[in-house]
């Protein structure tokens, strides 16, 4: 499933692609296609994403807020822009937006629908603060993990709790501060919270700049370390991200992998010790 960052970039290139005018809303596979005929030939006037949700805002001639389109890509949706005529409609594609000599089609979304202004305010109050949206702060994640007794790996992943982190920015973020994630919220400190924080919106900023998930600091780079680079379909060098019985990066030691809360988690037990706790 993408990762915050990617709804981010995807936020901006429809407004870089759309933002201001008046477009064509379609909807070729046919489920969305009453909504995608109340929107066609509004302006889209808004882009934005709140983690790994998409909101896109639409007014109509009299500049009143025509609706929200809602999407939440899941593990299949796609979006795929492009220049010239669009071209015929192949497959599943949920909705189709154009203006002039510009398209995007986005295909196999969890969630496609069209949402009041009352109905967005919903969805992001059920959201936690999200490390991209740059007005969030930790503090309301913080007071649910500090009181909690679910690991601090579960709790990254929970999106009321922290939005728009996935599988592979918890393992690299805990490996990164050095955290043991069987660590329950409770007996983490607020510095190793604010840093958690701190290293999110950094390594996620620099996923929305890139296009792919990248973690490792310079001393640890293919070309500084002699090594080859990494090969993977999501691209990026990662410390401990898929790479379990592989030495670490750092210290040598083979990276573990198990099954925790349904997810495959990654971690290096030699630089994230456990914790040992009081009963």
């Amino acid at each position: 499933m993408p990762e915050g960052h990617t709804l981010h970039r995807l936020a901006t290139q429809y407004r870089t692609v759309f933002g201001g005018e008046s477009v064509h809303v379609s909807s070729p596979q046919g489920p969305f296609a009453p909504a995608a005929t109340r929107l066609d030939g509004c302006v889209l006037d808004v882009a934005e994403s709140h983690g790994k949700h998409l909101f896109l805002g639409f007014r109509n001639w009299a500049g009143e807020r025509a609706g929200w389109i809602h999407i939440h890509l899941g593990l299949y949706g796609k979006v795929r822009f492009g220049e010239g005529p669009a071209p015929a409609p192949v497959g599943q594609i949920r909705l189709r937006i154009t203006a002039e000599d510009r398209w995007s089609d986005l295909r196999g979304p969890t969630t496609c629908e069209l949402i009041s202004s009352f109905e967005k305010k919903d969805i992001h109050q059920r959201l936690g603060p999200d490390p991209l949206r740059l007005a969030d702060l930790p503090d309301a994640a913080w007071q649910r993990v500090s009181r909690s007794s679910a690991t601090v790996a579960v709790l990254l992943m929970d999106q009321k709790v922290l939005a728009g982190v996935g599988n592979i920015y918890r393992a690299e973020v805990l490996f990164r501060q050095g955290i043991d994630p069987h660590l329950p919220g409770r007996a983490l400190t607020r510095a190793q919270w604010d840093a958690i924080w701190d290293d999110l919106r950094t390594l996620m900023s620099d996923g929305v700049r890139d296009g792919w998930i990248d973690t490792v600091r310079p001393e640890h780079t293919p070309e500084a370390m002699g090594r080859p680079p990494r090969e993977d379909r999501h691209g990026g060098e990662v410390y401990v991200y898929r790479r379990a019985g592989r030495p670490c990066l750092v210290c040598r030691t083979p990276v573990r992998e198990e099954t925790h809360a349904s997810r495959n988690l990654f971690w290096c037990p030699r630089c994230q010790p456990p914790h040992n706790l009081p009963h």
